[in-house]
């Protein structure tokens, strides 16, 4: 029996302009239905995918941001956000969405999903990965 692979997603662009955010949180829904043991980051730009709040109607662009309530239930349960990458764009965790999932070992309660972590914690958790994926 092989050993499951870790992967993680590193998001660093902003959420609207290129197809690379939405064509990221497709792939990591799809890796996790497949059972990856997936986690995510977000770096740089990319923090603004986040955030709560956007409102893509004057750009026409579709507001994808919804979907990333969904990760929970594909048991994508890690998501770091860089904390420099916050404080540099002027946001706080506060300003980020509210994503949770629910732990079935412990009575269904709901926990959130976002972990802020330092540059240094991130890098950490890069080194522990198996495969890792940039958008």
């Amino acid at each position: 029996m092989s050993e499951t692979k870790k992967f993680m997603y590193i998001n660093r662009r902003p959420p609207y302009g290129t197809v690379y955010p939405l064509e990221g949180l497709e792939v990591v829904l799809i890796g996790a239905a497949f059972e990856q043991d997936v986690c995510m980051a977000f770096i740089s730009d990319g923090v603004f995918q986040l955030k709560q709040g956007q409102d893509t109607i004057e750009s026409g662009m579709k507001n994808f941001s919804p979907t990333y309530r969904a990760l929970g239930d594909y048991e994508v349960t890690r998501i770091y956000v860089e904390r420099e990458s916050l404080e540099e764009r002027g946001l706080t965790e506060a300003d980020l969405m509210p994503l949770t999932w629910e732990d079935e070992d412990d009575d269904w309660a709901e926990k959130p999903s976002i972990q802020i972590v330092s540059r240094t914690q991130l890098s950490d958790l890069l080194e522990e990965q198996d495969v890792v994926f940039n958008f």
